[in-house]
């Protein structure tokens, strides 16, 4: 039987991105993103509820998205969701749902552009300034 973990978001950096490298080189970059719903109650009242993300993007991507990304830009990202125990300063364990990205898209004012992973991006195809 086949099964899929497949996330699309659409919201905007809660943080700067922040880019390192793994031990054999390869680029991560990790940003928080928030999402938020509005809605309005059966009394008329309208509602937010914002939820917030930990996202992991890799490669050349990665360098990217670094470079042309900051705190408050709204982005589209698109990939999978799993689950990363840690330990907390109480000891307990926790688990998180993390999105590791396939796709990021940089929204702006013109039109959107895919930062692919074996694409090219230049800092004058940025929609924004």
């Amino acid at each position: 039987m086949a099964s899929l973990s497949k996330v699309i978001l659409v919201g905007n950096l809660g943080s700067d991105p922040e880019m390192r490298y793994t031990p054999n080189g390869k680029a991560v970059t990790s940003f928080r993103m928030a999402t938020t719903r509005r809605y309005t109650t059966s009394a008329g009242e309208t509602k937010e509820e914002t939820d917030w993300f930990r996202v992991s993007v890799w490669g050349k991507q990665a360098e990217q998205c670094n470079q042309f990304l900051s705190k408050g830009r709204q982005v589209y990202v698109e990939g999978r969701l799993h689950a990363r125990n840690w330990e907390g300063q109480d000891g307990q364990t926790r688990t998180s749902l993390e999105v590791t990205a396939e796709r990021v898209l940089f929204l702006g004012k013109r039109t959107p552009v895919s930062v692919a992973e074996e694409g090219e991006l230049e800092p004058e195809d940025l929609p924004f300034d």
